[in-house]
This record gives C-alpha cells, sequence and structure tokens, in this order.
C-alpha cells in the first residue's frame, strides 16, 4: 500500500472572500478535516492561507467552501510549499 505524505499549500483565495465568514468557515473545516495551518484576510480583498494535509483532504476543503451560499470563490493561487510542524488551525490577524 502506498503512503500518502501530508503537503503544505500556500494559497491566495480571491472572489466575495471577506466579510461573509469565510475565515471562521474555514477554521472549522479545517480543524473538522484535521488540516493544519492558518488563514487570514488580505488589505486588497483577497484572503491568504497555509493549509497542510492529504492532498486530496485540503481540496475537499475547497469544496465545502464552494458550496458555501456566501462565499463566492473567483480563483486561487496555490503553491506547493514545505511541511512544517505545527498543531491545529487559526486565524490570524
Amino acid at each position: 500500500m502506498e503512503k500518502r505524505d501530508k503537503i503544505r499549500k500556500h494559497v491566495y483565495v480571491s472572489g466575495r472572500v471577506q466579510g461573509v465568514g469565510f475565515r471562521f468557515r474555514t477554521q472549522q473545516l479545517a480543524r473538522g478535516l484535521n488540516l493544519t495551518g492558518w488563514v487570514r484576510n488580505l488589505d486588497d480583498g483577497r484572503v491568504e492561507m497555509e493549509l497542510q494535509g492529504l492532498e486530496e483532504v485540503i481540496d475537499r476543503l475547497f469544496d465545502h467552501l464552494r458550496q458555501d451560499r456566501y462565499i463566492m470563490i473567483d480563483s486561487l493561487q496555490a503553491a506547493e510549499i514545505p511541511p512544517v510542524e505545527e498543531s491545529g488551525f487559526r486565524v490570524r490577524y
């Protein structure tokens, strides 16, 4: 059986992602999916985040966010970065 490794993604999200509960919804989903990392709003209206876990679980988080009635993701810019030792998922201010 193939061992699946955790990955870490640095992501910029644009669309209707501020003022709609995006960060708290992301935190809620990430914790439920056992992902680690952080999320924060940017001054230009985008949201920045780092997510760590199995790639298919990270994809599942975005599938859930796209189904939210208030959130509208127009684009994602994601790059894989080296994993880090951490626990939990938090909102950064």
